[in-house]
């Protein structure tokens, strides 16, 4: 793999339970557990995994319809329940819905007859965060040496 493949964040604690995620351009994002302490409107693991399902695909079908069309209406609603089994606890029955609407006109004639291709394109071979969950990849944890 090249390093331009290469993507990476650091995680790291700022309270009890409660985290700020940081990119390699220096972007952050503060998320926490549940039960963590401070603000209880902050984004949990899984929801940030559910949003990174729904933002990776709702980029994808934009770029694909919006070159006929600005939207009206754009929405991706992504659902699943979290369980625990003899597998450890997980996602399941992950349910990507798109509420997408467009205006009176050529261009979203066009937006509206290619959004159904687009979602699968989307789910069958371009999002990438999908398509590792549904392909399935081994995640490995070491312990940096201290």
């Amino acid at each position: 793999m090249s390093e331009d493949s290469r993507r990476s964040v650091i995680v790291e604690r700022t309270a009890s339970g409660q985290y700020v995620a940081t990119n390699a351009r220096g972007g952050t994002l503060r998320f926490g557990t549940a039960s963590g302490a401070g603000d209880s409107t902050a984004f949990t693991p899984v929801e940030l995994l559910l949003a990174a399902i729904g933002g990776c695909t709702a980029a994808d079908v934009d770029v694909a319809t919006g070159r006929h069309a600005e939207p009206a209406r754009f929405s991706v609603s992504v659902t699943g329940d979290k369980i625990s089994d003899e597998l450890g606890n997980r996602m399941t029955d992950l349910v990507v819905t798109f509420d997408v609407a467009f205006e009176d006109g050529e261009g979203a004639d066009r937006a509206r007859a290619i959004l159904p291709r687009a979602v699968r394109a989307s789910h069958d071979r371009l999002c990438t965060v999908s398509r590792t969950i549904e392909t399935g990849t081994p995640v490995t944890a070491v312990i940096k040496d201290a």
